[in-house]
């Protein structure tokens, strides 16, 4: 079975990663196509091969031109050439071209009609509101784009549901739970490059967007200082929204010695770094299908505090605190006790690891995706 696994902007590259691995292990041919890879990329292909067939151009000129508006714009025109143009053999010559992620949804129907008929296609929908409302043009007609696949990869009730609500065909669509992922690990150098904790600390991190809920957990933790609590808040990651404003609330009410930045795209080393530094991590979003950022995090151990949006709802009882999405007093209660016990936090992050160790595995993942390709193609 030939394989052209596609992420073109690689947004989860850690699971490709994974996927691909364990794919390539049970022996299918595998290609991952994406970018060039960053420095903050931890891929190390294992079996399959790397193909960077997107934004070689706009890649090149990412470091002279930051990523602000004319950066993106750059980015928008060349994959939407690639799209209308671009050579598509790396993907039509495949016997399946399962995409992960369709960056630009107007570009991304034109690449689809060229590839209907010459292979099959199959596509992971990771959220079932395209990039979770916040992307504008990029996710406009993403609906439109289901239709166009032979197979839908869910990884929860959640997303079936959702995708059934909006037409789409029950029979198109497989559910396949996520497996837990391991970031790279945090070496010597990576945990000296992030402060060890004074005060019970929590954390959040991840790229930093509106859905995400970081001003709700910055609203929860300015609350519980101000009635004497104390405890230091962690943000690592890069933001793609405004949080200036957030962080200097917290300063203007004199508790900045309390919040610990890190903001910017992070290595999976420093993001490990941070996990292993934290005494709870905390999950305020108030819309999401699965997490990523969790089920890497489970390995940790450590006290988990979630919304119940997506696949938090599902969770069992016991693994992490979990409180209603967009509630921030709400989500201030359920952090007082963590704050203040250590021995709560020990025995939540030991049901949040034994959770982890209980839940499927990347090669049960990838016996079910190849199952699933061979369905479409009669292989």
């Amino acid at each position: 079975m030939k394989v052209a696994m596609c992420d073109p902007s690689l947004f989860t590259g850690r699971y490709d990663d994974s996927l691909c691995a364990a794919m390539a292990g049970e022996g299918a041919e595998v290609a991952l196509l994406g970018r060039p890879m960053r420095a903050t990329d931890a891929i190390v292909p294992r079996g399959y091969r790397y193909e960077p067939r997107f934004f070689r151009r706009s890649e090149a000129l990412r470091r002279r031109m930051g990523e602000g508006r004319a950066f993106r714009l750059l980015k928008a025109a060349e994959y939407g050439l690639s799209c209308v143009l671009g050579d598509l053999a790396p993907l039509a010559g495949a016997d399946v071209a399962h995409m992960q992620w369709l960056p630009l949804a107007p570009a991304d129907r034109i690449m689809l009609r060229r590839l209907k008929g010459r292979t099959a296609l199959v596509h992971t929908v990771h959220n079932a509101d395209a990039y979770h409302a916040d992307a504008g043009v990029q996710g406009r007609g993403y609906r439109g784009l289901l239709d166009m696949f032979d197979a839908l990869i869910v990884h929860g009730g959640t997303t079936r549901e959702a995708l059934e609500r909006q037409g789409v065909d029950p029979k198109r669509i497989h559910v396949i739970p996520h497996p837990p992922m391991r970031l790279a690990p945090a070496g010597a150098e990576d945990l000296a490059q992030v402060p060890d904790a004074i005060l019970p600390r929590l954390l959040f991190f991840g790229t930093i967007r509106p859905y995400k809920g970081v001003d709700l957990l910055l609203e929860a933790c300015l609350s519980l200082w101000r009635a004497g609590h104390r405890f230091e808040l962690a943000l690592a990651g890069k933001p793609f929204m405004d949080i200036a404003p957030l962080i200097e609330r917290v300063r203007a009410a004199g508790f900045g010695e309390r919040l610990i930045t890190d903001l910017a795209f992070l290595t999976e080393q420093r993001l490990d770094a941070h996990m292993a530094k934290a005494d709870i991590l905390v999950f305020p979003y108030r819309h999401i299908d699965s997490s990523g950022a969790f089920l890497s995090a489970l390995h940790h151990g450590k006290a988990m505090v979630t919304s119940d949006a997506g696949m938090f709802a599902d969770l069992p009882e016991g693994v992490a605190a979990r409180t209603p999405a967009g509630n921030a007093p709400a989500l201030a209660q359920a952090l007082l006790p963590l704050v203040e016990s250590a021995a709560i936090r020990q025995a939540l992050g030991a049901r949040a690891r034994t959770y982890g160790d209980s839940m499927g595995n990347w090669k049960d993942m990838a016996l079910a995706t190849i199952a699933i390709y061979r369905g479409v193609t009669g292989k």
